[in-house]
């Protein structure tokens, strides 16, 4: 499993769906500024459109690009297996951390366990537990189709607290929040954002690139993040091979989260630009449909 992989994805804040049938959007999705593009192989794609998108997917990621796939069959575990662009797979309706580990052990790379019903929120801290699974997430809206609940934040505030708890315990970044499938409203997504955070999410499944810069712009880091990063890469750069920064020893992944933090901060500038410029259209999912 590749450590810049793993780095990437329990470090990443916008994780942004593309259909997998829809290969005139790869591209477009890689440049809008998400951390993570997901390429769908599963609800997005029609099932006739099936071998056509694994092909289309794996086609793109044999060259110049680079995503998590979110996978259905097991057809596409196999065809997935040593394709260079893939940095992480995306299991639906994770329930069973057998299947779980099963997936990543066949292809080597992290693994993001979308949890999307009853039986998946139970099993939270058995999925959080399994060698390779990087990130859980919420699929907000099956879940509640399976509970026969309304997808608001009062029903869904046990199962997403119940997603933190597992990732905290097991030692994973928080989980990421589920869509918010008005893409074009702005306020629905920061109030979906803040609440995600409050409960101790750090990241979201986008369905649109012009979810990003809001995305980003709340997740930032916060100035005490900012002000602790800096002091540690003055740290280093004034020199010395053991140095310390507010009373703890700065190491090699110290470091890296301060790297981390700072590129996030740049990162989020040149995004927010790109956001006042994005266009009103239809979501990578739907549009042209």
């Amino acid at each position: 499993m590749s450590k810049d992989s793993l780095a990437l994805l329990q470090s990443a804040r916008s994780f942004l769906f593309v259909p997998g049938d829809r290969p005139e959007r790869f591209s477009k999705a890689q440049t809008s500024g998400a951390d993570v593009v997901i390429l769908d192989l599963e609800d997005a794609v029609s099932a006739r459109n099936k071998d056509s998108a694994l092909l289309a997917v794996t086609s793109w990621l044999s060259g110049t690009g680079q995503a998590v796939v979110r996978i259905e069959r097991d057809q596409e575990v196999a065809s997935l297996r040593g394709i260079p662009g893939l940095i992480g797979v995306m299991v639906p309706k994770s329930e069973d951390p057998v299947h779980v580990s099963r997936v990543h052990q066949t292809l080597g790379c992290p693994v993001i366990a979308l949890i999307e019903s009853a039986s998946g929120v139970v099993a939270a801290h058995s999925l959080a537990s399994v060698p390779g699974v990087a990130r859980l997430a919420f699929g907000e809206l099956d879940f509640a189709a399976d509970i026969a609940a309304q997808p608001n934040q009062r029903a869904m505030l046990l199962a997403r607290s119940s997603l933190v708890l597992a990732s905290r315990a097991h030692g994973l970044p928080g989980p990421l929040d589920g869509v918010t499938p008005k893409f074009d409203d702005d306020s629905a997504l920061t109030q979906d954002l803040h609440a995600a955070l409050e409960l101790g999410m750090s990241g979201k499944l986008l369905i649109h690139p012009r979810q990003v810069a809001v995305t980003h712009h709340v997740f930032r880091p916060s100035d005490d993040e900012v002000a602790w990063a800096g002091r540690i890469v003055k740290s280093i750069s004034d020199g010395g091979a053991v140095v310390k920064v507010d009373s703890a020893m700065v190491d090699a992944p110290v470091l890296r989260r301060a790297q981390a933090i700072l590129a996030r901060l740049a990162s989020d500038a040149r995004t927010l630009v790109n956001h006042r410029e994005a266009h009103a259209g239809g979501s990578l999912a739907e549009e042209d449909k």
